[in-house]
């Protein structure tokens, strides 16, 4: 996916996306000015749940060979679209499977039915040229009615096929079936645009080695990065020159915040976190790598780029080895 520019849209739908993976951002608004500040310079944050949206997925079998899911038929993207609603949302999902096997949608962290698990033990997978309706919820944080404290549905999460080649979709996860789901809680900082990086294996968003997606901000940006591995092998995600806290949002709630900050995460199958960071902040623009930090994984090519442009659009010391596609916001919106 991957980038998702959200400057200049203060309550969007969805929709759209080729190559990089789209999103659809559910009820987000602008945060009021407060005392002399403007709103240009204070951060926006995430409304209050509690809406039910519809939308419509299709699988599809891309020309190489690849699977990806899609808002329309014929922009089927690996990772799949950005999927992001907040604590109280429930989405319902029309979902058409155009291939020739059978598939499914199975989300991670958030509530859902027997009948929208998305597995053949279920029986919620969805035939060749079939269609089903899955049903997502989200809650907030709160007492159960004995008194313990059940959290909420925020954080980074994600979708995948789990029905292709195996009854664990080992087939579908493989050829790019998979995509990212944020939940956000009220009052969470959104940013400016938001990329998925999914370790595959041995590769990154299903490109081939050495040539994994880079991703382009200009210094000051709020980025999110959302991380998720799937496939057989355990990856340390590194992002060079940034920093973020080590919890729920990757953002420090104040100075006595105890979350550990770090620049490199282990993330074994089926893990996901994400995090935001101001693009350069404190290091200036540049060609900032990221990569697994295994070491054989990344000399195997597990290896991308966030390119950091100064205002003029530049960036220092940076010269493209060979042309290279950088994904960023190409998503067309719906206010």
């Amino acid at each position: 996916m991957d980038g998702m520019d959200r400057r200049g849209f203060n309550r969007r739908m969805l929709l759209g996306g080729a190559a990089a993976a789209t999103s659809l951002s559910v009820a987000i608004e602008t945060v009021g000015t407060s005392g002399a500040a403007s709103a240009a310079t204070q951060a926006r944050t995430a409304p209050a749940g509690g809406q039910v949206r519809h939308i419509k997925m299709y699988a599809e079998k891309l020309p190489d060979g690849q699977m990806g899911y899609g808002f329309e038929k014929g922009k089927a993207s690996i990772p799949g679209p950005l999927i992001e609603l907040n604590e109280g949302d429930t989405l319902h999902i029309e979902f058409e499977n155009t291939m020739d096997v059978a598939a499914s949608l199975h989300v991670h962290g958030l509530d859902y039915e027997i009948s929208s698990d998305g597995t053949r033990l279920s029986r919620s997978d969805v035939e060749p040229g079939g269609t089903r309706t899955y049903t997502w919820r989200t809650h907030a944080p709160g007492l159960r009615k004995d008194g313990t404290w059940r959290a909420g549905s925020a954080g980074y999460w994600h979708y995948h096929d789990h029905v292709v080649g195996t009854e664990h979709g080992t087939v579908g996860v493989r050829k790019g079936l998979y995509g990212p789901v944020i939940v956000r809680r009220k009052g969470d900082v959104l940013p400016d645009k938001t990329v998925t990086v999914v370790f595959n294996d041995l590769l990154i968003n299903n490109k081939p080695a050495h040539s994994g997606p880079h991703f382009d901000a200009t210094v000051g940006d709020r980025v999110e990065f959302v991380v998720i591995t799937h496939g057989e092998y355990y990856h340390t995600f590194h992002l060079h020159g940034h920093r973020w806290a080590d919890n729920r949002t990757g953002m420090l709630t104040g100075p006595d915040d105890p979350s550990q900050v770090v620049d490199n995460k282990i993330v074994g199958p089926a893990d996901s976190f994400g995090f935001q960071v101001v693009a350069g902040e404190g290091v200036g623009a540049g060609a900032w790598m990221y990569h697994c930090h295994v070491q054989s994984h990344s000399d195997m090519g597990m290896v991308g780029l966030f390119l950091v442009r100064r205002t003029d659009g530049t960036i220092p010391g940076y010269e493209p080895h060979e042309p290279h596609t950088t994904e960023e916001s190409g998503a067309s919106h719906a206010h």
